[in-house]
């Protein structure tokens, strides 16, 4: 293909885009394998035309920019990136290359590549200082604070130079991701894409508390300056570092090129033996005083090589497919193929994704198709190799957990499970029963959840009201004094009233704003149970969606079983929601910024208490702008508008009573 300074300019700014997403949003767009492709193939166009080559380029700089949330960190040894190559004929060229650089006799030190965030560690006295991340190489993010919250960071080290500053990478293990994915479906939140961003992300939190939560972990690799301290090569000074204290990344020493490429292979191999996700291996020259002649490059040293190990990808045939239900009623199939080795790892399953995918492949039980497995994703099926059945597989009708009908997602291609009692979707209906915007149950999140739930204490929200002390005290980490405040928190939560029980219910896009919606209209939750989706599409704020799916709830047998086991608890189905007067009727309110004195749902709330209605947008039709700290884009616009704009102490003077 002939390249041309348009397909030049368009791949640059493509990159760039990319390079702001992995680096700085912590949200790649593309597979890191499918990035290092367009990235060669840029060094390729700028080998050709050099001409070219603009100054912003990717490959003339590290990716990546100092956020402006930390303060500024500039290193004194720059945290350079590595030369990347895909094939072993291209280790053995950088091994030649070595062998007529460097005539003195010379050897290797093979390490896996973790998939992290790179960071530079500096301790005084043997003593933790200060840490930042990598960000363009020359100047990172001071997230010192933040560091010390990483498990596997040690504080004070064993016979350290005076000053010491060491390269790691910090990384988010597989079991924690796999925790934290497991707590964010629970209460349905976006799973975090994989661990390396999860880390990213992480570390990147202004407030230490949050990271902590996460669990990070670091493994270091290089000394990046030793005040007073001289070593020989690589080796010795991986070696040192553990000596000190410090989590150091497997090494071998390689005498020859087979060496490093047998090495190579093992690490691949060996993946799944890892704690934290690795994309390839690094070659490294071992003399310390070699790699200074041998010097770097304008982004890379010359003296060292990231193997990247590529998507592996392999037929086997489809012998079944499974259909899960998850935490959110989502049915995902799942194709369950004749064992393959892929990436280090036997697998027995690939993931369908969902009908619409499963349509546009065509696949059905008994098709040979092509499974990958890049890195340590989830293997998935890429297409059908060979066509041994007819047509493709149908997503049931009915959920395979519970027997309620499915049904699909008007605005995406996701096939739900409808049941109020489904068992797939118990922990989740139970923490979002017992959360703050619902029945507002203290102490029952998602870890006492499914601790209660290990002792096979809660199948579903209604049996909450049937649990005694003695029993929740059992449960883990709960003891006797906590066990009696959950109980009478639990016992608080009947008097909650009809808004709080129908956004507990967890009946689709009805939140907390549109349960007080119906809460106004309707007196008593059997009231509302009588209406019909033509008289609930009258109500403001409540579109004929939102009445289907609210009729369909309300009428569907395991929904009347879960009323029936509140009603017999004795939970209040009468409303709370009174219009105290009409103030704010056929007033628009539109909230930005941090409120101090409320809570965005507290000020939601007043508002509608008082005939007002509260909107995401500003628009010519907006009355009022409530305007809290850090206002955004929002303020300006009604500042454009003309629109009224209210402070806090403006809004509190307007609801006083």
């Amino acid at each position: 293909m002939e390249h041309t300074i348009e397909s030049y300019n368009a791949l640059v700014e493509r990159l760039l885009a990319l390079s702001v997403a992995y680096y700085d949003n912590d949200a790649p767009l593309v597979s890191d394998f499918e990035y290092d492709r367009m990235n060669n193939e840029l060094k390729r166009m700028e080998a050709e035309h050099p001409e070219w080559i603009r100054p912003d380029s990717p490959t003339q700089h590290v990716g990546g920019h100092v956020s402006e949330a930390f303060s500024p960190v500039r290193h004194e040894v720059p945290l350079e990136s590595l030369a990347d190559v895909f094939s072993f004929e291209e280790v053995a060229a950088f091994v030649g290359r070595m062998d007529e650089a460097v005539t003195a006799p010379h050897d290797y030190v093979t390490e896996p590549k973790i998939d992290g965030l790179s960071v530079a560690v500096e301790y005084r006295q043997g003593r933790f200082f200060r840490g930042a991340t990598r960000g363009n190489g020359e100047v990172g993010e001071d997230v010192t604070e933040n560091l010390r919250t990483v498990r596997s960071l040690p504080k004070t080290l064993h016979n350290a130079p005076a000053r010491l500053i060491v390269r790691g990478e910090v990384y988010m293990s597989h079991e924690v991701f796999g925790e934290i994915n497991a707590q964010r479906e629970i209460t349905g939140e976006a799973p975090l894409a994989n661990p390396r961003n999860a880390a990213a992300g992480s570390l990147r939190q202004q407030d230490p508390a949050v990271c902590a939560q996460r669990k990070l972990d670091v493994v270091f690799f290089n000394i990046q300056l030793a005040e007073g301290t001289s070593y020989t090569n690589h080796f010795e000074t991986l070696e040192a570092m553990a000596a000190m204290g410090l989590p150091v990344v497997p090494h071998t020493l390689c005498r020859t090129p087979q060496d490093c490429t047998d090495t190579i292979d093992r690490i691949g191999e060996g993946r799944e033996d890892y704690a934290y996700d690795i994309d390839g291996a690094v070659v490294k020259l071992n003399d310390l005083a070699q790699r200074e002649t041998l010097g770097s490059t304008a982004k890379y040293p010359r003296w060292a090589v990231a193997y990247k190990y590529p998507p592996e990808k392999k037929p086997s045939r489809v012998v079944d497919i499974l259909v899960q239900v998850g935490r959110t009623g989502v049915l995902t199939p799942k194709a369950v193929i004749k064992p393959i080795r892929l990436a280090g790892t036997t697998v027995t399953n690939a993931t369908l994704h969902n009908q619409d995918f499963i349509e546009n492949l065509g696949v059905n039980i008994g098709d040979t198709v092509l499974v990958q497995k890049a890195g340590e994703i989830i293997p998935e099926v890429l297409q059908v190799v060979t066509k041994d059945s007819e047509g493709f597989f149908r997503l049931p009708a009915f959920c395979p957990a519970c027997g309620a009908p499915v049904e699909r997602d008007e605005d995406g291609a996701a096939i739900r499970c409808t049941g109020a009692e489904c068992p797939a979707q118990r922990l989740r209906n139970i923490v979002h029963f017992a959360s703050k915007e619902a029945m507002d149950i203290d102490g029952l999140g998602p870890a006492a959840a499914q601790a209660l739930d290990k002792l096979g204490l809660l199948n579903t929200p209604a049996e909450l009201y049937s649990l005694d002390a003695q029993s929740v005290a059992m449960a883990e980490r709960m003891g006797p004094r906590s066990a009696e405040n959950l109980i009478n928190a639990i016992e608080r939560s009947k008097s909650q009233g009809l808004a709080r029980l129908l956004c507990a219910f967890g009946i689709r896009q009805v939140g907390a704003k549109a349960a007080r919606v119906l809460a106004r209209r309707y007196a008593t939750l059997d009231d509302l149970m009588a209406a019909t989706e033509e008289e609930l599409t009258s109500i403001d704020d409540i579109g004929p969606i939102t009445a289907h799916y609210i009729v369909e709830w309300l009428q569907s047998e395991q929904s009347r079983h879960q009323i029936e086991l509140l009603r017999a608890a004795g939970v209040s189905f009468e409303s709370r929601e009174e219009v105290a007067d009409s103030r704010f009727a056929g007033k628009t309110f539109v909230l930005t910024g941090t409120l101090e004195s409320f809570t965005r749902a507290e000020a939601e709330a007043l508002i509608e208490r008082f005939g007002g209605k509260a909107s995401g947008s500003v628009s010519k039709k907006t009355s009022y702008v409530l305007a809290g700290a850090n206002p955004g884009s929002k303020l300006t616009k009604a500042e454009t508008l003309g629109i009224p704009i209210l402070s806090e102490e403006d809004f509190r003077a307007l609801t006083a009573e």
